[in-house]
């Protein structure tokens, strides 16, 4: 199903067809010490979530990755390899976005950032919460993915 709408130019008055595209994201699990890094949440929808967010103009997502991760947990981080892509339209009650997902692994000491009220460190296999967004399946597919009983590709 395609949805759009029509604006009128302010120049030529020409109809100009808008289209309701999906938001492009990336989320980033990042692997420390045989944890994973979760970030509580400053912004609405409220909790607990792997870092990410909004992929920029004109920027890759791989790219994107690495600067959320930066921006939200203070960590450089090297990108492993894709995880998925994850693009349920109510996946975010926000808007329709599509999450390209990566695994990264990480050194340092993470701090909270940007829109990140606290970073925690958590062993994956412990995680018994909801967390937002559908980042509770994800981190089951990537659980998944380590125990090989799931394929991923790998990211160079």
């Amino acid at each position: 199903m395609t949805t759009y709408r029509f604006i009128t130019c302010p120049e030529c008055g020409a109809r100009i067809r808008l289209y309701a595209n999906p938001i492009p994201t990336v989320d980033i699990i990042i692997e420390m010490q045989d944890k994973i890094v979760l970030v509580e949440r400053k912004n609405p929808p409220l909790g607990l979530a792997i870092p990410g967010g909004f992929v920029d103009y004109g920027e890759r997502v791989e790219d994107a990755a690495r600067r959320e991760a930066k921006e939200e947990t203070g960590l450089e981080v090297t990108i492993k390899y894709l995880v998925g892509v994850y693009s349920d339209p109510s996946r975010d009650s926000r808007m329709h976005t599509i999450s390209t997902v990566f695994a990264a692994e990480a050194r340092g000491r993470p701090q909270a950032g940007d829109d990140a009220a606290a970073v925690i460190l958590v062993d994956p296999e412990m995680i018994h919460t909801n967390l937002c967004f559908d980042h509770s399946r994800i981190i089951n597919d990537y659980l998944r993915m380590k125990k090989g009983k799931a394929r991923f590709s790998a990211y160079s």
